[in-house]
């Protein structure tokens, strides 16, 4: 099979448990889950001739997964008649690697770092328990999967600066909270 072919047939088999995985952890509802997967792959198969092979079956679908992760957001959020966010937001700030120098060297393979950064992703979760539903989604969606400042505005029906607020506000309960409780 060439690069920029799939096979459809084995997707389900292939790809549905972490589509799952990644779904869930997204949406908390195994029904919402296994809709919007289930879309996906109609989505998948509706334009297959449009995957150029450069990246992965999986790459892809999960692509596709996203959009159709960020249209359940704009469609329960959103307001008839109002138009999309079209702003273009300068995120080239690095205020989001601040989680990131808090893990241990990902090459240094003691056990007590494997620890450390186990209680870590522990302590984050944690954290991320103690900030409302929308902050934390919207924390997770912008600062752990990287998800574009547009598309957050859009599912959330909110203006970029009240985007970053809420950013700002989120990071600064999950570093008060990382101080009491772990470091």
């Amino acid at each position: 099979m060439a690069d920029n072919q799939i096979d459809a047939t084995q997707w389900v088999a292939r790809y549905s448990d972490y589509l799952f995985n990644y779904t869930i952890a997204r949406v908390n509802d195994r029904d919402l889950a296994k809709d919007l997967i289930s879309e996906t792959f109609l989505a998948g198969l509706k334009s297959m001739e449009n995957f150029k092979g450069d990246a992965t079956e999986r790459t892809w679908l999960v692509s596709i997964l996203k959009r159709k992760i960020i249209d359940h957001y704009r469609k329960i959020n959103s307001n008839k008649g109002k138009a999309e966010v079209r702003i273009n937001y300068d995120d080239s700030e690095t205020e989001g690697d601040w989680l990131e120098e808090r893990v241990a060297d990902k090459y240094d393979r003691t056990a007590e770092d494997q620890i450390e950064n186990e209680e870590l992703g522990t302590a984050i979760y944690d954290c991320m328990d103690g900030l409302n539903e929308k902050q934390r989604t919207i924390f997770r969606m912008k600062t752990m999967e990287n998800f574009d400042t547009e598309a957050i505005c859009n599912a959330f029906d909110i203006t970029p600066s009240n985007l970053w607020v809420i950013i700002h506000r989120a990071r600064k309960a999950m570093a008060d909270c990382l101080e009491n409780n772990w470091l």
